[in-house]
C-alpha cells in the first residue's frame, strides 16, 4: 500500500485558468450542486455563437472544444475559427465579440481553439491594463482588451504577433496553435499544433515566451535543438497541448509531442531528445530545469497531449502526467524523477529497414488506466479476428511494419487532450480514456503513389476514424492508418469503447471505471471520446465527451451516473464550473466535432440548481 498523500489546493473560485487553476486540476471546491440534489439541475441559459457561419468547407473538420475561463463575472472562450467571445456569466448574454478574420478558405490541419488566457496590468488604468490572449489556427498570437474586445495596438504588430516567424513553414495550414496559451507574470507562452507525417523535416516545435505588454519576444526553447547549418533534420516534439504552471516556483510543464514524423524513426535515431515528454522550464527564462521522456523514439504518434496535472504527493510536489498509451506517471515538480515504481521493460524489435525501436520502453508498476495491448484471442468477432490476424501483433509498442501492426491504444488514447481531473480530499485521479484499436502500415516510396491513387480511384473515404494516408517525404517509407472499425460501425476491441476512470493514488489501482455513452442501441457500450472531466468539492464528477449529446454526472465514490442532461449537439469539451449570485453553474461548449462525426452546433450552455438551495 502506498503512503499517504495530500493534493495540492490550488482552487480558483473563478476558474481563471483553462484547467481551473494554473496547475490544471480541473477541480472546484464548490458544493451547492452536490450528490444529494444533481438530478435538480436545469438549463439556465444557452447562448449561440454563430461560429459555423458562413458555411464553408473548413467547418467539416470543426471542433468546439473549449472551456471558458470566468473573471470578474465574465466568461471569455474561443470558437473553432478563433472568435473571442465575452458572456454574462450570469445570463449568457454577450458583452462582445472578436473576430480575426480567420481565412475559411485555407485548408487547416485542425479546426478547434481549446481556449484563451487572462492577464491584468499590476498597476493602471484604461484600456488594454486586463487582455485576453489567444493563439489561432492560422498561427497568431493576438491580444484583445478584456474589457472591450478590441485590439491591443501596443502588443506586437498592431495587437498580434506572427508565429509563423523562425519555425521553417513548409505550408500554410499545418503550422497552428488550438490550445490556450499560459501567462505567468508578465510572460505569455505558447507552443504549436503541426500537421501530422507529412514529412522528416516539418517545422520546429519551439515554445516561446512573450512579453505581455508589448509582444516582445523574451525567450524560446526548442525541444529538438535545432541546428541552421544541417540541411534536413527533424522537426516537431512540439506541445501541442496545455502548458500548466507554477509561479511560485518559477516553473512550466511542458507537455511535447513526437519528433516528425510519427511512424518512421530511422531519420531520427536516438530517443529523440525531449519530444514525448513532460519537460519542466524556469518560466522567466525559458531555461531547462528537467525533461522525463514517457515514450522512447516514438512511433506510434504517442504524444503527450494531457495538461500535467500539478499535485503533492508523499509530502513532496509532484506533477501528475496522463499518456494515450494509458500509462500515468507521477513525478516530483522540483527534479521530474518518478515518485513511484516505473521499470524500463524490453519491447519488440522493429523488422523495417533502417529503423531501430527503443530496446525498453518506462512502464508504472501500478494500474494503467486502460489496457495494455490487445491479444488476438480478445479481439471481438469473425471479421476483426480476420483483420487482426494480417497484422504483427507483440502488445504495447509493436513497431510499425510493412504487412501493417495492431497498435493498442490507438493514438486517440488513453487519454488525449481532454486530461485529468483531481479531487485533492479523496484523494483520486479522474480522465476520460479512449480504448479503440488502429492499425499501421509502412508503404515503401516506390509503392506510394500508385497505392493512394488507387485508393482515390475506389472512392475509399479518408478521414480520422476510416483511413488515412502520410507522405513522410524524406523518408523511406510512407504510411497508412485506420481503425479496426466492422462495417456494422461497431469496435473491434472489447467493451467499454470509452470509459470515465477514477484512479485511487492511495493504493496505485483503478477505484472505478464507468461506460461514456453507447455506439449500439440497449448496451453500454461507451463510445470514442475527446473531452476532459471535472470535480467538484460536491463529491461529483462532470463530463460529456462521448458521441452522444449529453452531459453526465457520476458519483466521486461509486462511479455511479446521478444525472444526465441532453444538450444540442455533441461536446467534445471540458466543462467548467463557478458561483454567481449565490447559483452554482455548471457551464459546457456543445458544437460537436467534425472529424468525429458528432452533432454539429454552436451552443454554450448553463446549469444551476431549480432553487438555489435544493
Amino acid at each position: 500500500m502506498l503512503p499517504s498523500l495530500v493534493l495540492i489546493a490550488m482552487v480558483a473560485a473563478d476558474w481563471s485558468y483553462y484547467g481551473g487553476d494554473s496547475g490544471g486540476t480541473r477541480f472546484s471546491q464548490l458544493a451547492q450542486i452536490n450528490a444529494s440534489n444533481v438530478q435538480h439541475l436545469e438549463k439556465a441559459w444557452e447562448y449561440h455563437t454563430g461560429a459555423l457561419q458562413p458555411e464553408t468547407k473548413q467547418n467539416e473538420k470543426a471542433a468546439f472544444e473549449a472551456t471558458p475561463i470566468l473573471i470578474n463575472g465574465v466568461l471569455y472562450l474561443a470558437t473553432p475559427f478563433n472568435q473571442i467571445i465575452a458572456l454574462d456569466a450570469a445570463t449568457g448574454a454577450e458583452r462582445w465579440k472578436y473576430d480575426p478574420d480567420v481565412d475559411r478558405s485555407q485548408n487547416y490541419s485542425e479546426v478547434t481553439s481549446r481556449g484563451v488566457a487572462f492577464w491584468s496590468e499590476s498597476a493602471g488604468k484604461g484600456a488594454c491594463t486586463t487582455r485576453i490572449f489567444e493563439g489561432t489556427i492560422d498561427a497568431r498570437l493576438i491580444a484583445v482588451d478584456a474589457a472591450t474586445g478590441k485590439k491591443c495596438d501596443a502588443f506586437g504588430d498592431h495587437g498580434q504577433v506572427d508565429l509563423s516567424k523562425d519555425v521553417h513553414p513548409r505550408g500554410k495550414g499545418d503550422y497552428q496553435v488550438t490550445s490556450a496559451p499560459t501567462v505567468v507574470g508578465n510572460l505569455v507562452i505558447t507552443g504549436s499544433s503541426i500537421g501530422d507525417n507529412r514529412a522528416f523535416d516539418v517545422e520546429r516545435g519551439v515554445v516561446r515566451a512573450y512579453d505581455t505588454r508589448t509582444g516582445a519576444l523574451k525567450w524560446s526553447w526548442d525541444p529538438i535543438p535545432w541546428d541552421p547549418a544541417v540541411p534536413h533534420q527533424t522537426g516537431a516534439g512540439n506541445a501541442w497541448g496545455t502548458i500548466s504552471a507554477d509561479p511560485d516556483r518559477d516553473l512550466i510543464f511542458v507537455p511535447t509531442g513526437s519528433a516528425g514524423p510519427d511512424f518512421y524513426g530511422g531519420m531520427r535515431l536516438g530517443n529523440d531528445e525531449h519530444a514525448d515528454s513532460v519537460t519542466a522550464l524556469r518560466a522567466s527564462t525559458g531555461e531547462l530545469v528537467w525533461s522525463y521522456q514517457v515514450v522512447h523514439h516514438d512511433l506510434w504518434d504517442y504524444d503527450v497531449a494531457a495538461e500535467p496535472a500539478l499535485i503533492t504527493y508523499k509530502g513532496r510536489p509532484a506533477v501528475a502526467v496522463a499518456t494515450k498509451m494509458g500509462l500515468l506517471f507521477v513525478l516530483d515538480r522540483e527534479t521530474g524523477k518518478p515518485l513511484h515504481d516505473v521499470k524500463e521493460q524490453p519491447v519488440p524489435k522493429s523488422d523495417v529497414e533502417g529503423e531501430q525501436a527503443s530496446p525498453t520502453q518506462p512502464i508504472p508498476a501500478w494500474d494503467s488506466l486502460v489496457p495494455l495491448g490487445l491479444k488476438n484471442e480478445q479481439v471481438q468477432g469473425e471479421w476483426c479476428a480476420a483483420q487482426v490476424a494480417k497484422l504483427r501483433n507483440e502488445g504495447i509498442y509493436t513497431p510499425p511494419s510493412l504487412k501493417g501492426t495492431l497498435v493498442f491504444p490507438g493514438n486517440a488514447g488513453g487519454v488525449n487532450w481532454g486530461g485529468l481531473a483531481v479531487d485533492p480530499d479523496q484523494q483520486l485521479i479522474f480522465a476520460d480514456t479512449n480504448r479503440l484499436a488502429g492499425a499501421v502500415r509502412l508503404i515503401p516510396r516506390d509503392q506510394y503513389v500508385a497505392e493512394r491513387t488507387a485508393a482515390e480511384k475506389n472512392k475509399a473515404k479518408e478521414n480520422r476514424f476510416t483511413g488515412e494516408f502520410g507522405g513522410q517525404s524524406g523518408t523511406p517509407y510512407a504510411m497508412y492508418r485506420e481503425w479496426l472499425i466492422t462495417p456494422e460501425r461497431t469496435l473491434c476491441t472489447p467493451t467499454p469503447w470509452g470509459a470515465l476512470v477514477a484512479f485511487d493514488l492511495k493504493t496505485g489501482k483503478i477505484k472505478w471505471q464507468a461506460p461514456l455513452g453507447t455506439l449500439v442501441k440497449g448496451q453500454n457500450t461507451g463510445t470514442p471520446n475527446l473531452g476532459g472531466p471535472m470535480a467538484t468539492a460536491g463529491r461529483l464528477v462532470f463530463t460529456a465527451a462521448a458521441m452522444d449529446t449529453s452531459l453526465r454526472a457520476f458519483d466521486i465514490k461509486t462511479g455511479k451516473e446521478l444525472w444526465k442532461g441532453d444538450l444540442p449537439a455533441g461536446a467534445q469539451s471540458t466543462p467548467m464550473t463557478y458561483s454567481m449570485g449565490g447559483r452554482q453553474y455548471i457551464v459546457i461548449c456543445a458544437g460537436g466535432h467534425g472529424k468525429l462525426g458528432t452533432k454539429m452546433g454552436d451552443s454554450v450552455v448553463a446549469y444551476t440548481l431549480h432553487h438555489a438551495g435544493d
